[in-house]
């Protein structure tokens, strides 16, 4: 996956079938399932992949019991679906999990657990294990942390875990591989129309500046939180449908959550459910649900959001995790799908819904990581219609995401490269010095990063240290002190000079600050 290769072809192709504007979840899946059906694809992202929203989940592929609890049936249905090709097609990244949901009133259990066995009911062959009732003695033992005061005994069952900008970066791989062009750091700066209709865009290399000049037939709009200013410039007088909601994460040692099992908290003060989740050896914490006026590019936690976590998890805890415990904390924003009557974030709806303008814009936003891949079908469906496309079918169902692999070994420190940890170990033995850690306290080497640059389109220091490796998202003040290092890294292989370095830190320490806790 070659950034200039792809630059490149922007003068060589005279038209495209599609133009996907979005390097998220969403505009990924379309890439991949555009490519694969034999349209000629391209797909932009102003930043890098899976920047915003999509490298900042709460790392479940699940068909949603809070929606279950909404009656929202089909979404739950169509993602528990989606939670089995997942698992399949990427086993690489995904992975079966064990969720324990406490009970602390006799009736709890029941009202949980017959819900959760109907969760089970939903998933049809795609179930990955049965739901069961634990007695206090047998949920100790499974959650080590769990406090036992009113604790009568939990409900177990089982959903699927990932890592989401990873999977992100394989399916850009898989799009390519698929015949598609990806390229990051490149953003559209307006529409071509011949008689009203979408024939082309203007875009910018951010890296450049270069400008191009693209034709196409199509152009879909996956941008997330972004999707009325891509509206907006489709059509001055559109009026905004996304509501944004920022949810955060807290990050802490795996000492203060012991176990392999995650513990759900299903109802909170926000309306939402709180997990608290094993990820790389520490445990992600959260989210929330707050309305949010702005977007920025790097969300905020408010100081109120991290006190709700921290009251709701210690209530549940034996011990206390306080503010200076906390490794790293991050915010997302979420695209929600405005709804007048609605006035809560956590009471809109999480289904997707797409939009044909005019123009022939085709937007699609809302929706979730599971179902990236049926939103994506759609985008390309309506797309190929508005285009008048020759109709193929969607090969996405049974197509192997890049890197999979059969019974991969999670003991592996590669293991979530999937087929690609041969290549990053022919590297460390053609160079021995490649196979030195980055940091002390992870199991990423020089060499990944030598692999990000060289295959993964990585271009700054925050690319590799938040989403080719996972460090800034883990731990913060680990990421700050690795950044010289692999600012030093990847200037060898970019041919950077020392001045390009120091920027990359400096930017880096600057960007790394907002994830420490004051």
């Amino acid at each position: 996956m070659n950034r200039q290769q792809n630059l490149d072809l922007l003068q060589q192709v005279h038209e495209w079938d599609i133009v996907i504007i979005g390097g998220g979840a969403t505009g990924l899946g379309a890439a991949v399932d555009a490519a694969s059906r034999g349209y000629k694809t391209l797909l932009i992202e102003q930043a890098d992949l899976a920047k915003g929203t999509s490298s900042r989940s709460t790392k479940l592929i699940h068909g949603g019991v809070r929606y279950l609890a909404q009656g929202n049936i089909k979404l739950v249905r169509e993602s528990l679906r989606e939670r089995g090709l997942l698992l399949k097609n990427a086993s690489h990244v995904c992975q079966d999990l064990a969720f324990v949901l406490p009970s602390f009133k006799w009736w709890e259990k029941w009202y949980y657990g017959i819900g959760l066995k109907f969760y089970d009911l939903l998933s049809g062959k795609s179930s990955i294990g049965k739901t069961n009732f634990l007695s206090k003695k047998e949920t100790k033992e499974l959650l080590p942390a769990i406090t036992t005061a009113n604790l009568n005994g939990a409900i177990i069952y089982h959903d699927g875990q990932f890592d989401d900008s990873r999977l992100a970066i394989n399916l850009a791989q898989t799009a390519v591989a698929q015949g598609a062009s990806v390229i990051n750091y490149c953003r559209l700066v307006s529409l071509a129309k011949t008689n009203g209709h979408i024939t082309g865009v203007w875009i910018e290399d951010m890296l450049s500046q270069q400008k191009y000049s693209v034709n196409c037939k199509a152009v879909i709009n996956a941008t997330g939180v972004f999707t009325d200013d891509i509206m907006l410039l489709d059509d001055i007088s559109h009026k905004p449908i996304i509501t944004v909601s920022q949810g955060i994460h807290i990050v802490v040692e795996k000492k203060f959550f012991p176990g392999k099992p995650a513990m759900i908290i299903p109802s909170t003060d926000d309306g939402r459910v709180l997990f608290a989740v094993p990820w790389h050896n520490k445990v992600v914490i959260g989210t929330t649900d707050t309305p949010v006026d702005h977007i920025n590019a790097e969300p905020k936690p408010l100081p109120e959001e991290i006190d709700f976590i921290l009251r709701t998890i210690n209530s549940y805890l034996n011990t206390v995790i306080e503010r200076t415990d906390i490794k790293t904390v991050f915010a997302g924003l979420r695209p929600l799908i405005s709804v007048k009557e609605k006035k809560r974030t956590a009471g809109l709806p999480r289904d997707h819904t797409t939009i044909v303008s005019n123009s022939g814009l085709v937007t699609i936003t809302g929706g979730k990581w599971t179902t990236y891949r049926t939103m994506g079908k759609n985008a390309v469906d309506n797309a190929a219609f508005v285009a008048k496309l020759e109709k193929r079918g969607s090969m996405t169902e049974s197509l192997p995401i890049h890197g999979c692999t059969n019974n991969p070994d999670k003991d592996d420190p590669l293991y979530i490269y999937g087929s690609d940890a041969t290549g990053i170990r022919e590297l460390m033995n053609e160079l021995p010095v490649l196979k030195e850690k980055i940091h002390r306290e992870f199991p990423y080497t020089k060499a990944c990063i030598t692999w990000a640059v060289r295959h993964e389109m990585a271009m700054t220091i925050e690319d590799v240290l938040a989403r080719r490796t996972r460090i800034l998202f883990l731990d913060a003040k680990a990421a700050i002190q690795a950044a010289p290092l692999v600012a030093e890294l990847m200037a060898k292989e970019l041919n950077r000079s020392i001045a390009w370095q120091q920027q990359q830190v400096k930017d880096f320490t600057a960007l790394a600050n907002n994830y420490l806790i004051d």
